[in-house]
Formats: structure tokens, C-alpha cells, sequence
């Protein structure tokens, strides 16, 4: 059994059953065959098709957020941006899709040569719960534009928006079996990934998720695309703004009550304006509104598990124990359901968790640096690679240190999101690959190569 549970009142909402072996089989059959057809029909059948998933979602989005919010705890004017942003996805590939695909001519010494990309069949997507319909819009569309089928498997907390992004693909008039989600728990991913009608598989989700995946899709020599883990700095310099920095810092570290991969996390900042922006930083993080996710005015609510709450307070209590301090807690409520008080941790060093691993939750580090270049080495000195943010009045001071930067996508003056125009995905530790964009389109198609005199 699937159980879907309210993080926020501890609620059991419903049970679904998981897919047996000789139902996962049905859909895998259905999906094949599925595609034999669907990479036949136009574009411009398939953009037709993608705008009515745009259209479903934004006529049924207070509905839709409303069962995000229920089943993973966001708050309400998150899961409506979701529902919305995954939309605008739908749109852009709707738009774009066949314009990213067209055949390119290549130079060559003789003859004539040219570049086209062909679809490759049914594509999984293992999905996470902390963005339940927008980590698999990033992925379903370009799949589907390019003529792949898509199936899903999607985080086991939140079966029930899996089924409801199924319902919306069937409602917009695509055929049976080009997006199917299959309830299974994860340790059916692996046969999924080794069975040789699926031709790729995209991850978002954790280190050791990433690994288990990647062994399968090398051994079974698949295509894969991985979306991992994010240990974000936020490098304020003594030039910056420093009113506004603290202030998009105290929204860059509680997104999503600090559950995403490009939420930043680790605060870099100049020995100059280190006091201030600590005592700005955390006044704001302070401002903040706990409350009942449902309610417009709340702005952070509770973890999505009390696993994961567990996880994250074993993670800082370590980390103090090998001496760091806590610069500034909240004292709003202790260990209700799933609930966490934001922390800001300072005099963290190398070798304590809060220093290697990704606090996946609303605890924040701040480092205080001697200047620019010691910024570069603090923010490079991480296993993880995926988002960057850096704060400074000077734009291309701020652009030659993003050089610098290893990271897949960086924001100045800014905090880091994903936008469908934007190629998204990390280096080191946070992954391979890129979702979104034209590269997006581009991860699960045959880049074939004809010649001809």
C-alpha cells in the first residue's frame, strides 16, 4: 500500500494499492505500443495536445494545489505557483518543441551532411515529492514533443498527485499509454530501468538514489539523465546591497520550507558586512509566518515527513556537538508532526555535516570570508554543483567570479529558479545531464548524423 499523509495534521488521506508485476508488465506493453504510433503524429498534433494539459492545469488550480499542499505539506501560494510554472513548461514546448528538433545542416568537406534527431521510445522518469507536479512537467513534455512516451514512477508520498498529472494528460486528448504513472514503491525502479523496451531514464532525487540508478542505466547501457542533490551558496560581497541580499536570502533558504535542490543553503559573505547581513538575515527568516499551509498568509508550514525532519535534526545536533554554534532559532513550536524551527548555523567547519551534506530543510550556514577570491574557494569547496547566487553592485565583477563558480546555473543578484528558457541541471555530485531549455529536448533523441553526396 501507497499512503498518502497530511505532514501538517499527521492525517492518513487515502491508501492506493501498488502495481503488481503482471500490471506493470500491461503498461509497459501499452506504452511500447503507444509510441510506435505517437512518434508518427505531427507537431503539430502534439502541441495542440500540450496546450490543452496547460489549459486543464490552470482551470483546475486551486484543486490541484490544494491536493499538493494536502499530500506534501507545501503552502498554498507555493502549490499554485507549482500548478502554474508547470503550465508555462507545457506552453514552451508547445511552442518550442519542433523548432528545437528541426534537422540541422552540418559542414563538410564534401557532400552534404546533416544533423536530425529521432525519438527513442518509452522514457521513465523517477520523480521526487518536494515539487510533485513541476519535477515531472520539467520532464514530460519535451519527452512527449520529442515523440517519446513517458512513464512515471513518482515519489511513494504522494501517489495521489502522480494519478491526478496521469488524469490530466488523458482529459487533454493524448493517447493511451504516452504518459502513464505506475504506483510502485522504489526498489521497483531497477527492473523498470533494465528492461530493454525503456531507452532512458531521467532522476531527480538524491545522492545515493543517483548512483543506484546511474549503476543500472551503465549496466544496461540506457541513457540517463540525473537531477541530485544542491548544497546552494549565496555569496554576498561587501558591495552589495546588503538590505536586499538578507532579504532575498531569508526567501532563497525557505522556499519550500527549505525542501529544494536550488534553495541556498550555504551563505558566503564578507568579513565587511558579515555582522549585518547575520542580523538582517535572520530578522527576516523571523518575519516569516508559521501557520496552517492552506492559508494565504502562511509562509512556511511543516516538513513533508517527520523522517525527514528527524534526518535534519540528527544532521545539526552532530554538527553542534563538533562545535559549531547556533547564531539565531526560531521558537515557534517543537516537534509538531513534522515541523522544524528554522536555525542559522555559524562556525561550521569541514568534516561536520552541516558542512558536507545538504541540510534539506529550513537550517541555513553562514561563512564569513576575508574577500572575493576566499568567497570562490569556500563556495567551490563542496561535493554538490547544481545552483549559485552572487550579490554585488558591481555586475561584472559578479559575472567574472560566476565564472569561477562550479556550479550548473548561477543568479546574480538574484535567487536561484528554474524557468522553462533555462537550461537546469548541476555538476560534481549534483548530477549530469540538463532538463528545460533546448537541451532539455535534447537528452532522449538519437542525434543521428546523414551523408549523403
Amino acid at each position: 500500500m501507497l499512503r498518502s499523509e497530511n505532514p501538517y495534521t499527521g492525517e492518513l488521506m487515502q491508501e492506493y494499492n501498488e502495481l503488481t508485476l503482471d500490471e506493470i508488465e500491461k503498461k509497459v506493453q501499452i506504452a511500447q505500443s503507444a509510441f510506435n504510433e505517437w512518434k508518427k503524429v505531427p507537431f503539430s498534433k502534439r502541441s495542440e495536445l500540450m496546450k490543452k494539459c496547460a489549459a486543464i492545469l490552470r482551470k483546475n488550480k486551486d484543486e490541484l494545489a490544494a491536493l499538493i499542499t494536502h499530500e506534501m505539506g507545501k503552502v498554498i501560494r507555493e502549490s499554485a505557483s507549482e500548478v502554474e510554472k508547470s503550465a508555462w513548461v507545457c506552453e514552451y514546448y508547445a511552442e518550442h518543441g519542433e523548432e528545437f528538433l528541426f534537422d540541422q545542416q552540418l559542414e563538410v568537406g564534401s557532400g552534404r551532411s546533416k544533423l536530425v534527431f529521432d525519438p527513442l521510445g518509452p522514457i521513465l522518469g523517477i520523480m521526487p515529492w518536494n515539487f510533485p507536479f513541476y519535477q515531472v512537467f520539467r520532464f514530460a513534455p519535451p519527452t512527449i514533443m520529442a515523440g517519446n512516451v513517458a512513464l512515471l514512477k513518482h515519489a511513494s508520498n504522494v501517489p495521489g498527485c502522480a494519478l491526478a498529472i496521469e488524469e490530466i494528460f488523458k482529459e487533454a486528448g493524448f493517447p493511451n499509454g504516452v504518459f502513464t504513472t505506475l504506483l510502485v514503491r522504489a526498489d521497483a525502479a531497477g527492473d523498470l530501468i533494465a528492461d530493454q523496451r525503456i531507452q532512458g531514464v531521467s532522476l531527480t532525487g538524491s545522492v545515493p538514489a543517483g548512483m543506484k540508478v546511474a549503476e543500472i542505466a551503465g549496466r544496461n547501457i540506457k541513457k540517463s539523465v540525473l537531477e541530485l542533490g544542491g548544497s546552494d551558496p549565496f555569496i554576498v560581497l561587501k558591495d552589495s546591497n546588503i538590505t536586499k541580499a538578507a532579504e532575498i536570502a531569508a526567501n532563497a533558504r525557505m522556499i519550500n520550507c527549505g525542501q529544494s535542490c536550488i534553495a541556498a543553503k550555504r551563505f558566503i559573505v564578507e568579513e565587511a558586512v558579515a555582522h549585518e547581513f547575520l542580523e538582517e538575515f535572520s530578522k527576516n527568516i523571523d518575519k516569516k509566518n508559521f501557520g496552517n499551509p492552506m492559508e494565504i498568509n502562511t509562509d512556511y508550514a511543516s516538513m513533508a515527513s517527520k523522517e525527514l525532519r528527524r534526518g535534519l535534526e540528527k544532521q545539526v545536533s552532530d554538527t553542534l556537538s563538533a562545535g559549531a554554534r547556533i547564531y539565531w532559532k526560531s521558537n515557534q513550536l517543537e516537534h509538531v508532526n513534522a515541523f522544524y524551527n528554522p536555525t542559522v548555523l555559524v562556525d561550521v567547519r569541514p568534516g561536520m555535516p552541516a558542512y558536507e551534506e545538504e541540510l534539506f530543510g529550513p537550517a541555513a550556514t553562514v561563512f564569513v570570508v576575508k574577500d572575493s577570491e576566499e568567497a570562490v574557494q569556500k563556495a567551490n569547496d563542496s561535493s554538490f554543483g547544481l545552483g549559485a547566487s552572487i550579490w554585488s553592485e558591481d555586475i561584472e565583477k559578479a559575472e567574472r567570479i560566476a565564472r569561477q563558480v562550479e556550479s550548473g546555473i548561477i543568479y546574480i543578484n538574484e535567487m536561484v529558479a528554474s524557468r522553462p528558457e533555462i537550461p537546469f541541471g548541476g555538476v560534481k555530485k549534483s548530477g549530469f545531464g540538463r532538463e528545460l531549455s533546448f537541451l532539455g529536448i535534447h537528452e532522449f533523441v538519437n542525434q543521428k548524423t546523414i551523408w549523403m553526396p
